[in-house]
């Protein structure tokens, strides 16, 4: 049987209509920068983080590069965020001539320790990047606190986390702006790269759209350099077909990830763990296990689809290597790179599938360990 990490093409064949008849709809228009469908998709994506605005943009890491130039955050900054995240996190930070300063992880969530982070705010320091990794929204009472006490913007990396909340507060809403990604495998996931950013500060907002179209206000006119970070109307069409839907497969997700809990309970293959603050929408189902290498061997072998989110923490990658970070300077990040492994979780699995990703990770537990698992199987 083969499971994959993600099945898109599943996901396509239920709403292949309502897609291609968006879709259409656009082309016939001819309208084909921003428009009507970037507006609506803006509007609805305001109101399901329950923000006042939002600006389309062509994809999350677009989303952080805009926040950072309306912020004016550049040469001589600093910005302090997590190692265990996707380049795209210090790599925005690295493209406006700021500085990351990494700072380690909870390695119960895998999100920014907010303990970390104010040991680590010097006079260069401007901003905060907390990231929402997984899918789970991270400790943010007392990131805006410490950002508050020391006048610091707080990113919102969201990229992964659209709709989740912290608190009864959605993804976005709590710092001074969020970025989402509409990356294909994200819950809302477009045909092709995509991203927004959302605020409830008007006066970010306009900066926001202005960087968007080259800085240019009025048209021709340009104050500050921007870039060309506008989301194409073709995405925004197929992500109004999709948002509707956004909400039961997050749920979905939610349930199939309720079924590896109580199948891998008592193994050696650790679940995640959600803060009971947090609702999380499991945009990835990470477990952390020692041999973490074999297991993904084993399930390869099974044909079953497995990624590792990340191997190598940002703090050794060798473009930050100027920073000066060796080993050991984030224990929990580098420990985390080494054990973590995501697995199937998507809307689309089949009792069948969850059973047989279950009992393939358990047989492979009972041979390592060499003693029966106490975790009972999935649907059992």
């Amino acid at each position: 049987m083969k499971v994959p990490l993600l099945d898109l093409k599943a996901q396509y064949a239920g709403i292949k209509d309502e897609v291609l008849a968006a879709v259409s709809e656009v082309l016939e228009s001819q309208v084909c920068i921003l428009g009507p469908r970037v507006e609506e998709l803006e509007r609805r994506v305001a109101a399901l983080s329950e923000c006042k605005h939002a600006v389309g943009v062509s994809s999350g890491t677009d989303a952080l590069l805009a926040a950072l130039m309306a912020l004016e955050i550049g040469p001589g900054d600093e910005v302090i965020t997590t190692s265990f995240s996707f380049f795209a996190t210090a790599g925005c930070v690295a493209r406006v001539g700021a500085t990351s300063v990494f700072v380690d992880i909870d390695p119960r969530t895998y999100n920014i320790d907010p303990r970390q982070i104010e040991p680590a705010i010097t006079p260069r320091t401007k901003a905060i990047i907390p990231v929402h990794l997984f899918g789970q929204m991270c400790n943010m009472d007392p990131i805006m606190e410490i950002a508050r006490r020391h006048h610091l913007h707080v990113i919102e990396d969201a990229a992964q986390a659209i709709s989740a909340t912290y608190k009864g507060r959605k993804a976005g809403s709590i710092g001074t702006v969020g970025c989402f990604s509409f990356y294909p495998t994200k819950n809302l996931g477009g045909a092709g790269d995509g991203g927004m950013l959302v605020t409830n500060d008007a006066d970010l907002n306009e900066r926001l759209l202005v960087m968007r179209s080259h800085g240019a206000k009025p048209k021709y006119h340009h104050k500050v350099v921007g870039g060309n970070f506008r989301l194409d109307p073709l995405q925004a069409a197929i992500l109004l077909v999709k948002l509707p839907h956004l909400e039961a497969w997050s749920e979905a997700r939610r349930r199939n990830a309720a079924i590896y809990d109580e199948a891998f309970a008592g193994s050696p293959i650790g679940p995640p763990w959600i803060s009971p603050d947090a609702d999380s929408i499991f945009n990835q189902y990470v477990v952390r296990v020692q041999g973490r290498d074999e297991l993904m061997a084993h399930l390869q072998a099974a044909q079953i689809g497995t990624e590792v989110y990340y191997p190598v923490p940002l703090h050794w990658q060798e473009c930050f290597s100027s920073l000066g970070c060796k080993e050991g300077d984030l224990p929990e990040s580098e420990r985390a790179a080494r054990e973590v492994l995501a697995l199937p979780v998507h809307p689309e699995l089949s009792k069948e599938q969850l059973d047989f990703v279950c009992s393939t990770i358990l047989e492979w537990a009972t041979v390592r360990s060499g003693t029966e698992p106490k975790g009972s199987m999935a649907g059992a």
